[in-house]
């Protein structure tokens, strides 16, 4: 949810102008692979509701994908035919069997950046988008505005995931979020698990 998913909705929502979901609702747990180290959902479903849609998040870390050529990635269903994106291709589908279907690859930068070639452990299809982001930043810091992947967005994608995985601690309790007061609206119980006891002598700043 906190590495996987946090990617896909924020695109979702950068898309689609999506801001602060009104309600996360999440369930799963370790349900299959009762007998590994890992501590995180090997199954987990989270719905994120919006003004105008529902977004819905599901990973599994066994069995096979739904779509073999998009095993990780986002969906959108649109009036007009249906967008599956990933951070290696994408697809649209339109819903008119008459127009033309659109492909895109992603496009690396070998020739243009050799260095991307011999870089240790670099994901060479995220290189390019890496590189736009800096430049975006360095602009924005020039201009004095705004880059695109803003961290005050970043920061209502991330929470809304970590909404998520609260829910699914709590039972698949939905939650409401209020952003200003930084509470769970109504709910004592999932607002504590938005925060870490602090070890002795450390006290949290609203502590006190």
């Amino acid at each position: 949810m906190g590495d996987m998913c946090i990617h896909m909705l924020d695109t979702a929502r950068w898309m689609l102008g999506l801001g602060w979901p009104k309600r996360v609702t999440s369930t799963g747990g370790i349900l299959v692979q009762t007998e590994g180290k890992s501590n995180i959902a090997d199954t987990q479903t989270a719905t994120f509701e919006f003004e105008d849609y529902n977004a819905v998040w599901q990973h599994r870390s066994w069995g096979t994908p739904t779509d073999p050529d998009y095993p990780w990635a986002l969906f959108i269903y649109g009036e007009k035919g249906t967008l599956k994106a990933s951070t290696m291709r994408a697809d649209f589908i339109p819903q008119d069997k008459n127009a033309k279907p659109l492909h895109f690859d992603c496009v690396y930068e070998r020739q243009q950046y050799p260095e991307d070639v011999t870089e240790k452990d670099i994901e060479l299809n995220a290189a390019p988008a890496t590189r736009r982001h800096m430049l975006d930043f360095l602009a924005a810091i020039e201009e004095r505005g705004r880059p695109i992947a803003d961290i005050e967005e970043g920061h209502i994608s991330t929470a809304s995931c970590i909404l998520a995985n609260v829910s699914m601690q709590l039972g698949g309790r939905p939650l409401t979020y209020d952003p200003k007061k930084r509470i769970v609206t109504g709910d004592e119980e999932a607002t504590e698990l938005l925060r870490r006891p602090y070890r002795k002598p450390w006290q949290h700043p609203s502590s006190g």
